[in-house]
């Protein structure tokens, strides 16, 4: 056995407090950067990721201050941003380098992007070409496809795109890109991703106009630095929604979730599978919704998960076939072929991790369909760096019969430091 063993538990209880919302922090430390004034965060994830995050922002010349979960920015706005000395580094976040792209294609210098691995190997033609067509001169390997990218400073004029699927880091990089662009940006969805964007730019004033899958920006929106509360992160809070539905008793409580609705896809799904499931302590803070959530064992059925409903739980998938592995009957997940350009493809990981321990997966081109089963037996799984497989693998040892070893379980650091230390709590 190699890894970290995770043995299988029949009761749970206790109270989680899951990190603070990834996409979340990210956004308010970059759109800190941009702000003139000082942004307050309270809540920042630690992970690796947003830190990231942070590292590019102090490259730029933007200072910033943490202690713990809080992070003080203060910034000149955008035009104080300075040419860095060396390469900025955003290590293995698809977010940083998208996000980071689309905020520096008008920028009056070069500045070049690269990342680990693993990012250097997913693909950013769909931010690269839009921020292109605004003026943006951008190059990288296979045509500005991969990272190391680099970005000269340019004259942007804002244009109308159509995304060919719906993602939030693509919409987010050509709006962020259009604050700096003459004229209107305008990014149409053929469905509606995470809106995060939308809403926090909102708060630090910039006018966001949205009808439906539809999002315009005018050039020259000033952001104002403001006080951000960031929620937990409902991604995180998905493993133990999944493992409280299926652990053999207790109940699990989650307070101060994000439950904002472009992301709420697993609490849908969950629910339709049948999971005992509650919100309460409903409330807005900082343009986000969030809710404590309380989890409690039931018997869960197959269902087909497709269309406009992937969006807004695409993160989630690799924990949601776990509990589609013990639920009840067939489930079949479509239209997720975005899993493929992940951190790894999750499509391939996750029937390949699975079926190691025991369960009935079938690939599909775009997506995956699943036998459920009355238990998974357990043994080895590897993690190959991806951090929602670290964690998937984890929930799933918890609810196998003989356990699983998972390798790399360091990778769930990424987006939940204190994982392990959690699940040991809810389970002792």
């Amino acid at each position: 056995m190699r890894g970290v063993f995770i043995k299988p538990v029949t009761n749970l209880k206790g109270e989680i407090s899951v990190p603070g919302d990834k996409s979340i922090s990210h956004r308010a430390a970059l759109f800190g950067g941009m702000a003139y004034g000082e942004t307050h965060i309270s809540n920042f994830l630690l992970g690796q990721d947003c830190l990231s995050t942070l590292r590019c922002l102090k490259q730029l010349g933007v200072p910033w201050e943490r202690q713990e979960k809080e992070v003080w920015i203060r910034s000149e706005g955008m035009d104080a941003w300075r040419e860095p000395i060396d390469v900025l580094d955003a290590g293995n976040s698809g977010t940083t380098l998208r996000l980071m792209l689309g905020a520096l294609a008008g920028s009056p210098f070069t500045v070049t992007m690269n990342g680990d691995e693993s990012l250097r190997s997913r693909p950013m033609r769909r931010v690269t070409d839009p921020l292109k067509q605004m003026g943006a001169r951008i190059m990288g390997r296979r045509e500005g496809n991969l990272a190391p990218l680099t970005m000269m400073g340019g004259q942007l004029q804002g244009q109308s795109f159509r995304t060919p699927v719906a993602s939030a880091q693509i919409k987010s990089a050509i709006l962020l890109a259009g604050l700096r662009a003459s004229g209107e940006t305008s990014v149409e969805e053929p469905a509606l991703s995470r809106d995060h964007t939308e809403r926090m730019l909102r708060g630090f004033g910039v006018d966001v106009q949205s009808d439906q899958t539809i999002v315009r920006v005018h050039g020259g929106g000033r952001l104002t630095g403001q006080a951000v509360s960031v929620p937990g992160d409902i991604s995180s809070a998905a493993f133990f929604l999944v493992l409280g539905s299926l652990v053999g008793q207790g109940e699990i409580i989650l307070p101060d979730v994000g439950i904002n609705p472009t992301r709420t896809g697993i609490l849908d799904v969950l629910k339709a599978m049948g999971a005992d499931i509650e919100l309460f302590n409903v409330e807005e803070v900082c343009g986000e919704p969030r809710a404590t959530i309380r989890v409690r064992p039931a018997k869960l059925k197959g269902i087909e998960i497709a269309g406009d409903m992937i969006p807004r739980l695409i993160d989630e998938i690799p924990i949601l076939a776990v509990a589609a592995c013990l639920a009840e009957g067939e489930t079949v997940i479509r239209d997720a072929a975005e899993l493929r350009v992940k951190e790894t493809d999750r499509i391939s990981t996750v029937v390949g991790g699975l079926n190691a321990l025991g369960a009935k997966v079938e690939e599909l081109p775009d997506g995956l369909r699943i036998q459920g089963q009355t238990s998974l037996y357990g043994g080895q799984a590897n993690s190959l760096g991806d951090h929602r497989l670290a964690m998937a693998w984890a929930i799933a040892g918890m609810l196998s019969k003989e356990g699983v070893s998972v390798e790399d379980m360091a990778a769930a650091d990424v987006s939940f430091p204190d994982f392990l230390a959690v699940i040991k709590k809810v389970a002792g």
